[in-house]
């Protein structure tokens, strides 16, 4: 039997007045998984105004620390414990690999535990400004966290805002992709069975224009960290300016990986081909620009498209799949327009193009390793995120010309550079306007690193104290240690 998801609001799981009700699918089968509830605007508002009550009632926010600690040590147990059922429904319901699931779940354990390792460590901090004057800096919650997660990694980005938004401790909303909400609503029946109070955490399905847009308009929430595309995060961060509520986006990317002519050429090639066919693409760093200097540029591409042919792609739950599906029909077709725009603007289509309809794989949506070379930096896919399993090689002359076109976009969320100069490979990639850099490697990072990108790509961090940081008002106390009149005006004397 198809599972119904629900509403979570108040600590009850409700069916929405909305009588429609949305097909989850498995990208891989096209097979309906589940039906979802969609969140009306009136259903929104009271999960906001439950939050806001929660938060109002110290119930959660003024736990003490260690107590709000020991909370998120239980759900990171209770995530541990279903790790293998976690990673199985995001694997259906995102058709990413099982390799890649499993690293999601396991992840968003050590998340909510570095929190609460993280909430033993904050201290306030205090100084004598004066002789007089004692002054203590104070971190508070800032109330009610509205949260909107992407497709691409379900149940890890959610616990990315989660875990610091209540370690914060700010009452929550969570909106997980319309398509794509499935470990939530599992890992909130986790959360269920432990001791965060009841209200303290909601769960909305729906849509963005809906669930997303109440979300970010309503007066009482404090905060709205969104992650997905720069165009939504743009519609977002203008709502919300009615009431200046804050706004943190982890958006859009179209990240350079640059491979220079003295790099170790197989490292180079292995870490390109996972900076971009990991997750079929659809991962907001991807390195889906490679820059090759022109001295190994036919040597490096011989290698690299010898090596993505033989990227083996299938079904997340296959353990031979290496690569897995699409997330959606709607985004398959525009991965294949961006396609078709790629070699109707004449780059040269090297390797791959195609959606995969043989083999067993007809009834996903699936799409070759796609690889163009010979492109310019004025193609559109060059300049716009595909946020797919296609890479486009361009060649540069020399380091200033690398800087120059890796530099000449938009966006600024990653960037690396391979090389076996580390005094060149520094001073590069401080050049490189991206918040996430690597040298001699991609994607590898830690939950305790800042999260963000400059320029289009967003606004604030997740992650490390910076994303606990992203949920907390910073407040000043002055005490006097010597309490006298000022006798500032003189007529009152």
């Amino acid at each position: 039997m198809t599972k119904h998801l629900k509403l979570y609001i108040d600590g009850e799981w409700i069916d929405s007045a909305n009588p429609k009700l949305q097909d989850v699918i498995n990208p891989a089968t096209q097979e309906v998984i589940a039906k979802a509830s969609q969140a009306t605007k009136e259903e929104t508002e009271k999960a906001i105004r439950t939050a806001k009550r929660t938060f109002e009632n110290g119930v959660w926010s003024e736990q003490t620390p260690s107590a709000r600690a020991e909370i998120l040590l239980q759900i990171a147990d209770k995530i541990e414990v279903n790790l293998n059922e976690l990673a199985e429904l995001e694997v259906m319901n995102n058709g990413k690999t099982k390799r890649e699931a499993e690293a999601d779940v396991e992840d968003a354990v050590n998340t909510f535990r570095y929190y609460a390792g993280l909430l033993h460590n904050q201290m306030d901090e205090a100084f004598e400004a004066d002789k007089d004057l004692q002054t203590v800096i104070v971190k508070e919650p800032m109330g009610v966290a509205g949260l909107i997660v992407p497709w691409n990694f379900p149940i890890l980005m959610s616990v990315w805002k989660i875990a610091p938004a209540l370690a914060a401790g700010n009452s929550i909303i969570l909106k997980p992709a319309e398509i794509t909400p499935v470990t939530a609503v599992r890992l909130y029946e986790l959360m269920e069975q432990t001791d965060l109070p009841k209200g303290a955490a909601q769960l909305l399905l729906g849509t963005g224009s809906v669930a997303g847009q109440t979300l970010a308009e309503g007066n009482d929430v404090n905060i709205i960290s969104f992650t997905g595309s720069t165009k939504v995060g743009q519609q977002i961060m203008q709502a919300a300016s009615e009431n200046l509520k804050k706004v943190s986006l982890e958006l859009g990317g179209k990240s350079p990986n640059i491979i220079l002519g003295d790099a170790d050429i197989d490292l180079a090639v292995d870490y390109a081909l996972f900076g971009i066919f990991m997750g079929a693409g659809q991962v907001c760093t991807s390195g889906s620009r490679l820059l090759v200097q022109e001295s190994i540029y036919e040597e490096f591409i011989e290698k690299y498209i010898e090596k993505a042919k033989a990227i083996r792609v299938g079904p997340g739950n296959d353990t031979k799949s290496e690569m897995g599906a699409i997330v959606s029909e709607k985004h398959m077709e525009s991965i294949l327009n961006y396609i078709q725009i790629g070699v109707e603007e004449g780059a040269h289509l090297a390797l791959g193009g195609n959606r995969m309809e043989s083999d067993g794989l007809e009834k996903g949506f699936f799409i070759e390793p796609t690889v163009f070379t010979d492109v310019t930096s004025d193609m559109r896919i060059v300049r716009e995120e595909i946020f797919g399993p296609v890479i486009v090689i361009q060649k540069f002359k020399d380091e200033k010309d690398a800087i120059q076109i890796a530099n000449d976009t938009d966006y600024g969320l990653a960037g690396a550079v391979f090389t076996k100069d580390q005094a060149k490979a520094i001073r590069i990639i401080k050049k490189i306007r991206a918040g996430i850099t690597w040298v001699n490697t991609y994607h590898l990072s830690s939950v305790q690193s800042p999260w963000g990108g400059y320029k289009t790509s967003g606004i604030g961090r997740s992650l490390g104290k910076y994303g606990l940081d992203e949920y907390q008002e910073t407040k000043q106390i002055n005490i006097s240690m010597n309490p006298e009149r000022l006798d500032w005006f003189e007529g009152n004397k």
